[in-house]
């Protein structure tokens, strides 16, 4: 594709957005509430795009080759939005609730972990190769959206696993008769056992509130992820970085490091690509004032929740039982994903509304007018804009091998997303960043995890190639 081509399609879906946020606005005024979610998305696809953030390719990097560039860059944009959404937490305008901490979170993480390691890609990176025109990680985004619509509503055989204080537990919840948690997996294992696990953050635990500031930046900044964070990356670089540094700095392999060369070596590696390392910036600072503009137009319209919008505006069926729909207010993917199949589903004859995840907690609005799918339709248009700036679009077909990996590690993902109440982005990224332990708890389950997809994918390709030599010569 020539330069003017590239250049007329990103200013194309660029003026496509702007055209939909101008006529939506003229329309109604609550459209604003969706336009907030579709320029952040555009960000994100942009930033995502950028910077090539894959936690996939991020784990595949450090353990298969030994290279911490995208570890590092994550762990930036991590410490950033984590100080943004300090100053967002604060004011008290934050958008962000802890999730429930326990075991589920690590056989979660660790699932999900295997799982994008099979696919080539975490769910937030397979989005933005998507934009890309790459159409293996389309398959992926597809798999993972499928597998969590079903999975969500598995019964029937699927509650001889569910253990008796789970299901004794959930009946006590007293949830509504629309939701039919007696026939359902998850909805038994979120109500009689996820729901009744603690929920902390390190400010909580410090004797702070998440709104106080010294809970904000002492306990959940400082403690739940500057302090965290920096020692994590002091590992990776003794154990990743440090010895090509130190072969390159010091100049008689005779010659002993001394302080200043080690933080030398640290600052090096942080440092060391300058794209993944802005786009980490980019996006921790808008990811933080993604929440401070949800919030504050939360406090505008006197609403607690986009559900309520959009019944004013007319649009009532989808909501859930409690007149809400997924509106997190932050960075968020896979559940937006979920909700354009589980709105499929129900419009072909499968009742998806009798499940907690879409009947009680998220809805299955009509994508045209959900906020959280307009934010996941943008980030493909920025990954798409940023590719073609930068001659990185290209429409890519997927192999016979590659598409049948896709669809697996999509589902794996899919299944994990679900039992860790989030991905890559929502259980780990998000949380982590706003002082939530579970997500280091997830994230502890992904690292090993993905540790192990590796290890896997390394003896799965040299028996393959094994297997190609020995056809050669016989």
């Amino acid at each position: 594709m020539s330069e003017a081509k590239r250049k007329f399609w990103a200013f194309a879906i660029v003026a496509t957005l702007v055209l939909i946020s101008v006529a939506t606005y003229a329309y109604h005024e609550f459209y604003l509430y969706l336009s907030v979610y579709l320029w952040f998305g555009f960000i994100y696809g942009m930033c995502l795009q950028y910077g090539r953030f894959c936690f996939s390719s991020a784990f595949r990097d450090l353990f298969a080759v030994g290279v911490p560039r995208m570890a590092v860059g994550i762990m930036i944009a991590i410490a950033f939005f984590a100080l943004v959404g300090a100053f967002v937490s604060a004011t008290g305008l934050s958008t962000f609730h802890s999730a429930p901490i326990g075991l589920h979170a690590v056989i979660a993480g660790f699932i999900f972990g295997v799982g994008m390691c099979f696919a080539g890609g975490c769910a937030s990176g397979s989005m933005y190769k998507t934009g890309e025109g790459n159409m293996n990680a389309a398959l992926v985004v597809v798999s993972i959206s499928v597998t969590q619509a079903v999975f969500v509503d598995i019964g029937g055989w699927a509650n001889a696993l569910v253990p008796a204080s789970w299901a004794k537990s959930a009946s006590e919840k007293g949830l509504p008769a629309s939701i039919n948690v007696a026939d359902g997996w998850v909805d038994q294992y979120l109500a009689g056992y996820v729901w009744d696990q603690p929920v902390l953050s390190f400010a909580t635990m410090l004797g702070w509130t998440d709104q106080s500031v010294m809970g904000a930046f002492l306990g959940n900044f400082l403690v739940g992820v500057a302090l965290p964070g920096a020692a994590l990356l002091v590992v990776v670089y003794f154990f990743w970085s440090r010895r090509t540094f130190m072969k390159k700095r010091l100049a008689a392999a005779s010659a002993r490091p001394r302080l200043t060369d080690e933080l030398a070596g640290y600052w090096a590696m942080v440092v060391a690509s300058k794209r993944t390392a802005i786009a980490g910036l980019a996006l921790g600072i808008a990811a933080g004032l993604h929440m401070y503009a949800s919030q504050g137009l939360r406090v505008k319209y006197g609403v607690r929740n986009a559900g309520p919008l959009l019944e004013r505006m007319g649009f009532d069926f989808g909501l859930s039982v409690n007149g809400t729909v997924f509106d997190p207010g932050y960075w968020y993917v896979t559940t937006q994903e979920a909700q354009w199949v589980g709105w499929v589903f129900h419009k072909l004859g499968w009742n998806q509304m009798d499940n907690i995840f879409f009947g009680f907690n998220n809805g299955i609005p009509n994508p045209l007018i959900n906020p959280a799918d307009w934010m996941s339709i943008a980030l493909f248009g920025g990954a798409a804009v940023m590719a073609l700036l930068h001659n990185e679009f290209k429409f890519k077909k997927p192999t016979l091998e590659t598409a049948i990996w896709a669809i697996i590690g999509g589902a794996l993902m899919g299944i994990g997303s679900r039992l860790g109440l989030g991905c890559n982005v929502g259980a780990f990224f998000v949380r982590v960043s706003q002082g939530d332990p579970s997500g280091w708890v997830f994230g502890i389950g992904m690292v090993g995890g993905a540790y192990l997809g590796v290890k896997f994918f390394n003896w799965w390709t040299e028996r393959r190639m094994a297997r190609q030599f020995a056809a050669t010569i016989t």
